[in-house]
């Protein structure tokens, strides 16, 4: 039976590919781009789009009324950036509070604006897209401070999420996924966005309550916080 996702930093790199393979078979996808130009990366795939910044409250809180009297089944944080600044002597304030607003705030204000939405769905799913390098345990290389931090920050958040709304019936997960060739990740990634994005699609079927809390590579194993 076909799902509903909603979908943030859906007009390029692992968002659209999310579009793409979701929309083909046969799901309803809402996609949530930043600005109303970006649309025309959607061109021609079945979605519904939102203009959306998702580092805007104000804007964020729209969403959640464009959002009035549907049901999500799947919501899909995924809207990122990467840092530049990889040293601790080129790490700036300014560089910090930017990564932090759109890769840990940001997901959290969707989140609320879309709860009546992924109320009324049928799964009641939100994946947070993280990444491996937010684990402490596998931190051997430091540098990367705003980055890491803000993904880390992140994980704690899917964690809070989850428990504070297992009573209702929501699951919550952080899902790394793999080092992929994207714009943020770069030409050297050794996976293409159609696998990272066809494995996380399979992962995501199989996500249930009981997974709610958990840390999980694309594959669906458990990553170390």
């Amino acid at each position: 039976m076909p799902n509903t996702y909603l979908i943030t930093g859906a007009n390029r790199g692992l968002g659209l590919e999310f579009v793409k393979q979701l929309a083909a078979r046969g799901d309803r996808v809402l996609a949530v781009v930043r600005r109303a130009e970006q649309r025309a990366g959607l061109k021609g795939l079945a979605a519904r789009v939102f203009i959306a910044d998702v580092t805007d409250a104000a804007g964020v809180a729209a969403l959640g009324r464009d959002l009035a009297g549907e049901a999500v089944d799947v919501l899909i944080n995924n809207a990122g950036v990467s840092s530049e600044s990889a040293t601790l002597a080129k790490t700036t304030p300014e560089e910090m509070d930017r990564v932090f607003r759109v890769n840990a705030t940001s997901p959290l204000l969707v989140t609320r604006a879309a709860l009546p939405a992924l109320r009324a769905g049928g799964r009641k799913v939100v994946v947070n897209i993280s990444s491996q390098l937010a684990s402490i345990a596998n931190n051997t290389g430091g540098s990367s401070y705003a980055y890491r931090a803000s993904k880390c920050a992140l994980n704690m958040l899917t964690v809070c999420l989850a428990n504070e709304f297992r009573g209702e019936g929501l699951a919550f997960v952080a899902m790394h996924p793999g080092w992929v060739k994207t714009d943020m990740g770069g030409p050297n990634a050794p996976m293409q966005p159609s696998d990272s994005i066809g494995w996380m699609v399979r992962t995501i079927d199989g996500v249930s309550l009981a997974d709610s809390g958990k840390f999980l590579n694309y594959d669906g194993k458990p990553l170390p916080w």
